[in-house]
């Protein structure tokens, strides 16, 4: 656990486990605690960073700058700690953040997962009717009907409690969120051409960012490929933990990173019979 001061801001992260390098950047509901189904696992094998975004958790954005400066505090961090390549999971917000970076420094980036999220990207015309609807859909939602899959909130009462408990600690809102990842935003085929592999994980009850819309763009990512969870909504790091996890650590192995223990995965029950 600790901070760095960047242009008078401090900015938090925490490191665990040891190996390849993986950053985990947080979606707008969330801040470093969301990932607490992540980390234990992930770090079994991999040294698992994750930070919260300027506005959330313990960091802080005096001239509220928000996504303006998204990426410039991801290569801050990296810099600080003397990482010359990570493997980066960005879940919605921090989709656009992982994005944004990947384009922008991808000799920095060994591998990127692309989690419920098309932040950043630029959207065809079919991606963008699917978008525009599926925002006036969900405009006046709470924030755990706009995150969590329906079934899974009505069924894990408690859990969703932890998310809106988690969500509490944060300074930044969707009303509050300020700035732009990027002046310009990218293309499918420019993320593609950065040569980086790329993984999109997408529920496939997602209200936020319709898996409709995930597979449009993803088949235009070349080399790029996606896995679906089925009854899951936008948070699948949540909703699917064993799923996503097992999910995660397969790129990163395919992506070049070995594991400290030989081999990894989870060791969690979860998986339904087919």
């Amino acid at each position: 656990m600790a901070t760095i001061d960047i242009k008078g801001n401090s900015f938090y992260y925490e490191i665990h486990g040891e190996g390849e390098p993986i950053v985990l950047a947080h979606g707008l509901g969330g801040n470093h605690a969301t990932w607490y189904k992540q980390v234990a696992v992930l770090a079994k094998a991999y040294q698992v960073i994750t930070f919260d975004h300027r506005g959330f958790g313990n960091s802080s954005d005096i001239e509220a700058a928000g996504r303006s400066e998204f990426s410039n505090d991801l290569l801050a961090l990296l810099d600080h700690l003397n990482i010359e390549k990570a493997a980066l999971l960005g879940q919605s917000m921090g989709g656009g953040t992982a994005i944004t970076f990947t384009c922008q420094h991808p000799e920095r980036v060994s591998g990127l997962i692309i989690a419920d999220s098309l932040h950043a990207l630029v959207e065809s015309d079919e991606v963008a009717n699917i978008m525009s609807q599926a925002r006036e859909d969900t405009a006046n939602l709470t924030q755990v009907e706009r995150v969590l899959g329906k079934d899974f909130a009505e069924k894990n009462q408690d859990e969703a409690l932890l998310y809106q408990q988690l969500n509490s600690f944060n300074n930044t809102d969707r009303s509050t969120l300020s700035g732009q990842y990027s002046t310009d935003k990218f293309t499918p085929s420019q993320l593609a051409q950065t040569g980086v592999l790329t993984m999109f994980l997408a529920g496939q009850d997602d209200i936020l960012f319709p898996i409709e819309a995930i597979r449009l763009v993803q088949e235009q990512v070349e080399g790029s490929f996606i896995v679906e969870f089925d009854q899951c909504g936008h948070s699948a790091f949540f909703e699917k933990p064993t799923e996503f996890n097992d999910s995660v650590l397969s790129f990163l192995q395919m992506a070049g990173l070995e594991p400290t223990n030989g081999s990894a995965h989870s060791n969690s029950a979860g998986y339904a019979k087919a």
